[in-house]
């Protein structure tokens, strides 16, 4: 899912774009920062607005260390297709264009909310691909919880007829309950907007309802950090130690925050990654 409406920050003075055809999609996709080591690939969540909104925040604080690059996936505003219900291969396709087309690999590729199953299947898929792989708020199958299927199948509905509660909702669940007390009403009316009920987000939560990739765990290599946020509200934190359990050699990290656990705990975050990816 997304973060909130401050977290497009302005992105650091070198960052170039570039954009990539998959199967008849244009991909773009931005590259930041300088590092010497691998690159490490953010894959956002559900919502048209992409990595924009998820990472304008968090990026500048990775740049440091890494070249970081941002793909936006069909869906998003700043990618063009046909429309076609979205898959998860069919995404991991594009990452994978994209770390081929920015250099090649193998990365570090991180995978938040939606991004989680699809960084997974690129992880199973082009193994040589990826070096190390962090998956942030994920989950592997939406028809086995009742809980995932009926709040997203709840989102495919009302972003067609109350796009204004589909944003409420997506708030609300986005944040834990602390973290919304604590910023107040004014800010959190400010959360409202920031994932509307697009076309393209709608494409997201359709195949939100539909994930399921528990074929492609035993065939993830690379070493692997799985993030789970206790407070979870949107893919509850269950699901998170579900993935670590279905992951050879996984470790597995907790931050005591709501969904957008990067947003509510980002100090916190910032190092689990930057400790899990800048490891020798």
């Amino acid at each position: 899912m997304s973060a909130t409406a401050t977290a497009t920050a302005p992105a650091p003075a070198t960052t170039l774009a570039a954009t990539v055809s998959v199967a008849g999609a244009r991909v773009h996709y931005e590259r930041s920062g300088s590092g010497t080591g691998p690159a490490l690939v953010l894959v956002h969540g559900t919502g048209s607005g992409g990595s924009a909104v998820n990472w304008g925040r968090t990026l500048p604080r990775f740049t440091a260390g890494h070249t970081v690059i941002t793909p936006d996936l069909s869906g998003t505003d700043r990618t063009t297709d046909d429309g076609a219900p979205l898959t998860v291969e069919g995404l991991a396709a594009q990452v994978i264009a994209v770390i081929e087309d920015a250099g090649g690999g193998p990365v570090d590729l991180l995978g938040f909310s939606m991004g989680a199953p699809v960084s997974a299947a690129v992880a199973a898929l082009r193994p040589d691909l990826v070096r190390r792989l962090v998956l942030v708020a994920g989950w592997a199958h939406t028809e086995g919880d009742e809980y995932l299927r009926n709040l997203f199948t709840l989102w495919k509905q009302i972003g067609v007829s109350d796009p204004a509660a589909f944003g409420r909702s997506v708030a609300m669940t986005g944040f834990s309950r602390g973290f919304l007390n604590s910023i107040g009403r004014e800010q959190m009316e400010l959360l409202i907007p920031n994932m509307p009920a697009t076309p393209g987000t709608l494409r997201h939560v359709d195949l939100d309802t539909r994930i399921d990739i528990r074929e492609l765990l035993p065939r993830i290599q690379a070493e692997t950090l799985v993030i789970g946020a206790a407070r979870d509200l949107t893919v509850p934190v269950e699901n998170s130690r579900a993935l670590h359990r279905a992951i050879a050699h996984s470790t597995y990290a907790e931050i005591d925050a709501g969904h957008v656990a990067f947003f509510e705990k980002e100090d916190e975050f910032v190092r689990l990654v930057g400790e899990f990816t800048l490891a020798s």
